[in-house]
């Protein structure tokens, strides 16, 4: 009989979907990303200042990307994990893709692709180049079906995510189907995003989702947004072996924490009037017209749109759904500027120190009274918030 290994779990930070927006010769990847948005410098904001010890890179199947990684690994500034990864100092990317699919009669959804290394996701371009237009660009149309398209990355060893699934805009259950299974092999996939709107109480009305996983994610288009929502993980080591295991829930391994914005704080959270501007009264359950102008020109936000798909009257939540904490970002924070962040950096080295454990009394020395009580305010959920919707955040209420 083999002796059991003992192995020792870990808190780690992980932020799953951060995008290119240029290489470092200035080649465009994702066009409404950061120019200073490089492979390198992500995992370098990640490593020095947001203390996140495992990122999803998804742009890498970008050619030029590619080749920007593979100077890297030659370089040895970087260098690829045997349980799937790159690791920069104290940081390990994954590599992925974020894809538009769109079926026969349904509108376009966006979902997210890992693999476990950089030969596989070369050898998944190498066949999406053959069904899409352009590969070196960010969250292109493939023209298969989803299903197709998760079968090839299922075939590469990869993992397959949905991505920010309740959002107007390209969201699975938000745009495109009331049923997840309409599109995809649900036994296929591996873990749901839900997107800056949505927490886990709210995707507790869809019967369909009690089984997954459940990520939060920032959809970070400069390296500020990095970590604007984050998960916990309890890993062995940050690698893609160890996430798959997490999001699988097997052998101790799993996410024991989401953070994110509280939804209310989230841009498409509410409904709003495209003739008059206005975002509709959170006391509407299922809003059809403008109670301000009387319009019918709604972009239906993410928890309107989930109270009309919703199978359940009062939501669920399964035994290893783990706790959903509201973490407001630190750009967030009234009165926190640059300077005073950076005060706060040179203080306690990442962002994940200032917001998870430094003291109220520490963060005060360094940043004055106001800015370290909604600090501490904001960790604990305590910090009241104004709606958003319509393609505009909600905010921080000051405190009086």
């Amino acid at each position: 009989m083999a002796a059991e290994v003992n192995t020792t779990l870990r808190p780690v930070f992980a932020d799953l979907h951060i995008h290119i927006g240029r290489t470092e010769t200035g080649t465009p990847v994702k066009i409404t990303g950061a120019r200073d948005l490089t492979f390198f410098n992500i995992a370098k904001e990640a490593s020095e200042r947001k203390g996140i010890e495992l990122i999803g890179i998804i742009d890498c199947h970008s050619p030029a990307v590619q080749r920007e990684i593979d100077r890297h690994l030659d370089s040895g500034d970087m260098v690829e994990l045997e349980d799937g990864g790159i690791r920069y100092r104290h940081t390990t990317v994954l590599l992925g893709s974020e894809i538009e699919v769109r079926d026969p009669g349904m509108q376009e959804a966006h979902v997210l692709a890992y693999m476990p290394t950089l030969a596989a996701m070369k050898d998944f371009t190498a066949w999406m180049s053959l069904h899409m237009t352009n590969v070196e660009l960010s969250t292109q149309r493939i023209r298969v079906p989803a299903r197709i398209l998760q079968d090839e990355v299922l075939a590469r060893g990869g993992i397959l995510i949905p991505a920010h699934v309740f959002t107007p805009h390209k969201g699975i259950y938000g745009s495109v189907t009331d049923r997840m299974e309409n599109l995809l092999d649900l036994s296929g996939v591996a873990a749901v995003e839900l997107g800056l709107s949505a927490d886990s109480m709210m995707a507790g009305l869809i019967s369909e989702l009690d089984p997954y996983t459940f990520v939060t994610n920032s959809d970070a288009h400069s390296l500020g947004k990095i970590g604007r929502e984050y998960n916990e993980l309890l890993l062995a080591a940050p690698s893609f072996k160890e996430l798959r295991m997490a999001l699988a829930r097997r052998d101790g391994r799993r996410v024991a924490v989401n953070y994110g914005l509280n939804p209310r704080l989230g841009k498409y959270h509410r409904s709003y009037c495209e003739q008059c501007e206005e975002i509709v009264d959170e006391s509407e359950r299922v809003v059809q017209r403008c109670a301000y102008c009387g319009s019918t020109k709604l972009v239906r936000g993410v928890m309107d749109r989930i109270l009309h798909i919703a199978d359940r009257d009062e939501p669920v939540l399964p035994p290893h759904r783990p706790p959903y904490r509201y973490q407001v970002p630190l750009e967030f924070i009234p009165k926190l500027g640059k300077r005073t962040l950076d005060k706060l950096l040179n203080r306690f080295g990442t962002e994940m120190n200032i917001i998870h454990h430094a003291s109220g009394h520490e963060l005060a020395e360094t940043a004055g009274e106001s800015v370290a009580k909604y600090i501490v305010l904001a960790r604990e959920g305590k910090l009241e918030t104004a709606v958003g919707g319509g393609g505009k955040y909600g905010r921080v209420i000051p405190i009086s």
